[in-house]
């Protein structure tokens, strides 16, 4: 498709909007944290559908790993020229070995699943906002944080 436009966006509105519509199309079980760490309005280029999608598909990933039931923090903060965006829950974990895989097209570790998600989501934040998405850290049976770093 065509390359799509970024505009300067305000990533800590961009990221409430995507969490109260997931928030509202999931079990009540699921407890979400959204923390602005620089307390103050966050800017970055965005394409806002495109950024919303990829957020969500990480959410409902994240969600998925939890059984419906445990808590979801996004924590964004600037440093310098880069903004970056920590999803952390408390779900099953990723083995390390993994890493990098689950970024591969067809990796899945769900029964039903294309394994399309998370390369979609790093196609993305790399090739269309000149991001990072990576998996900073994760621990089986305790949850898994991912990463993204875009430019201001």
């Amino acid at each position: 498709g065509s390359t799509p436009k970024l505009e300067e966006s305000d990533v800590v509105e961009v990221l409430n909007n995507t969490s109260n519509y997931i928030k509202q199309r999931t079990s009540k079980n699921i407890l979400f944290n959204i923390e602005n760490k620089n307390q103050s309005e966050i800017k970055a280029q965005l394409n806002v559908p495109l950024f919303e999608w990829a957020i969500e598909n990480i959410c409902r990933n994240a969600i998925d790993a939890m059984n419906g039931k445990g808590s979801l923090t996004i924590a964004v903060f600037e440093q310098e020229d880069n903004v970056y965006i920590d999803i952390t829950d408390t779900g099953k974990g990723i083995q390390k070995s993994n890493f990098k895989t689950v970024f591969e097209p067809g990796f899945t570790t769900k029964e039903r699943g294309w394994g399309l998600g998370l390369s979609l989501t790093k196609r993305i934040i790399e090739n269309y906002h000149n991001g990072k998405i990576s998996v900073l850290q994760s621990e089986i049976n305790k949850g898994t944080t991912f990463r993204i770093v875009l430019n201001k």
